[in-house]
């Protein structure tokens, strides 16, 4: 988990990677596109997406799993369940929150995780937004463009502001789309695998499309505003979606993990080494007696 955040605040924060520079037509329509402003000012700025795709699922998991714990906190025989998780020789969990810290800790490397691989295409691709043009407002007098189409790969054509420029050179994959379409199938996955409660056989896909719905209308936004091409917000959509089902299948097993309320262990042994049942010893005057009798028995037979 370390190494996954420490390398997601290297792509976001710091120059560490240098972006792929991507040549570019002269008047290439595809990148002609008008710029609607700064991420900020789009319908779904970075500061809400972010916000809902941690504190959502959060939510969700946390108060999912409090409900089933109470429930069965109330339906069984709380005499004969264990409740406390052993972790190791010095920590003692309640199984609820051992459940909950699990989902939510898988959840959180799922996240970031997906920031990385986004993040790795845009540097890798250096591919432009459609906007690209209009940030970058190449002169084109000075690059010969006025009679013949000519391919631009020089980073000092553009005079535009740099800032714009390099967001505008890290388009696929869309970033947005693929963060929504894994908190989204991951949280409609957790609620169809642990939500087991009769009365939900319709409200679970019913939330389940509704969150999948909103991810999918995020990409579309994207594309609708000009920041993003289809195959970038397409190709987000397919690495939130297999990093979500991975981690749903691979990692939590399909959020089939121990009951909330498990059975008592059995008691160990008083004794550390196994039981060795001693053959009874008789005294030898009992042997001596047994003898006897016998012998007297024998010969009172005999005559």
């Amino acid at each position: 988990m370390a190494g996954t955040v420490m390398l997601a605040y290297y792509f976001e924060y710091t120059d560490t990677f240098n972006v792929h520079i991507q040549g570019f037509f002269c008047h290439d329509n595809a990148y002609t596109k008008p710029y609607l402003g700064p991420e900020e000012s789009s319908a779904i700025p970075p500061a809400i997406l972010y916000a809902v795709v941690t504190g959502v699922p959060a939510l969700v998991i946390t108060v999912t799993e409090s409900v089933l714990f109470l429930l069965q906190y109330v339906s069984e025989d709380l005499d004969n369940r264990e409740k406390i998780i052993v972790m190791g020789d010095c920590c003692y969990l309640n199984p609820l929150v051992r459940r909950t810290f699990r989902f939510l800790g898988v959840y959180a490397f799922g996240l970031f995780a997906t920031d990385i691989f986004v993040n790795a295409g845009q540097v890798v691709t250096g591919n432009l937004s459609p906007y690209f043009l209009t940030v970058c407002k190449p002169n084109y007098t000075a690059l010969g463009c006025q009679q013949v189409v000519r391919f631009i790969n020089q980073q000092e054509a553009c005079t535009g502001n740099e800032d714009d420029i390099l967001h505008a050179r890290k388009s696929f994959p869309s970033k947005e789309a693929a963060i929504s379409v894994y908190a989204a199938l991951y949280v409609a996955m957790y609620i169809t695998c642990s939500v087991k409660a009769k009365g939900t056989r319709l409200a679970k896909p019913v939330l389940s499309l509704g969150l999948i719905c909103l991810a999918l209308l995020t990409g579309i936004n994207r594309v609708v505003e000009y920041r993003n091409h289809w195959s970038d917000v397409i190709s987000g959509f397919i690495i939130g979606g297999a990093i979500a089902v991975f981690m749903v299948v691979c990692v939590v097993k399909n959020f089939k993990g121990k009951p909330l309320l498990g059975e008592i262990p059995p008691e160990e042994s008083v004794s550390s080494g196994p039981m060795i049942t001693q053959p009874r010893m008789e005294h030898t005057m009992e042997k001596y007696i047994a003898s006897q009798v016998f012998k007297h028995n024998f010969m009172w037979v005999i005559f």
